[in-house]
């Protein structure tokens, strides 16, 4: 992931990093955080929230003063260096870490923001073992329109599984999420063939 940031592979933003559209542009962002803000603020006692993936923080930013505590993890060790020199709250921690391989700290609710669309099948099995210690995990992939072939798998990197007529679902083979309940929360349509980006809620 460092190296797409360097090399700007998502696109080139105001600042030196640059998490790509997802992240900044309004139609994806504001129904975005309408959405998981009055989740968030939902509860008596707030959750503490593992955003795994955080990236450049123009999401997490919005959601943090909303939470109990907000650890912000990425893999990209010089990202994460940036990001604690320009976000500072009480309630936030950053860490680098690798979500397929390293240790999580403890959370109420993980959010996965279009994060496993970039994984191998591999990683995203570890991964899916790690969101089960979560009693939420706030999920957001980029999906074909209409039916699709699940999880056809990929190597790890910048790509997704568009171009493959497949994409991310966690409750399908083989990763098999074990929940208790799911809600669809927000699909934002791309075109027909650009597809859709959906926002699932899962309780577990």
């Amino acid at each position: 992931m460092e190296q797409v940031y360097a090399q700007n592979l998502w696109g080139k933003g105001s600042t030196e990093f640059y998490s790509g559209e997802g992240s900044h542009l309004p139609d994806f962002v504001n129904p975005y955080l309408k959405t998981v803000i009055a989740f968030l603020k939902s509860f008596d006692k707030k959750l503490v929230v593992c955003d795994l993936g955080c990236g450049d923080f123009n999401i997490g930013k919005e959601l943090a003063p909303f939470t109990q505590k907000y650890e912000a993890i990425d893999i990209a060790k010089n990202l994460i260096e940036f990001n604690r020199k320009q976000f500072c709250l009480e309630n936030l921690d950053f860490h680098c870490l690798d979500i397929a391989e390293e240790e999580l700290p403890h959370g109420d609710c993980a959010i996965v923001r279009q994060v496993l669309q970039h994984l191998s099948n591999a990683e995203i099995q570890k991964i899916v073992r790690k969101l089960q210690g979560f009693k939420f995990v706030i999920l957001t992939e980029h999906l074909p329109k209409g039916d699709f072939i699940a999880n056809a798998d990929i190597i790890s990197g910048q790509g997704i599984r568009i171009k493959k007529n497949s994409g991310v679902d966690i409750l399908k083979a083989p990763f098999h999420l074990n929940i208790h309940d799911y809600k669809e929360l927000v699909s934002i349509d791309l075109g027909a063939q650009k597809g859709v980006v959906l926002i699932t809620l899962f309780t577990l």
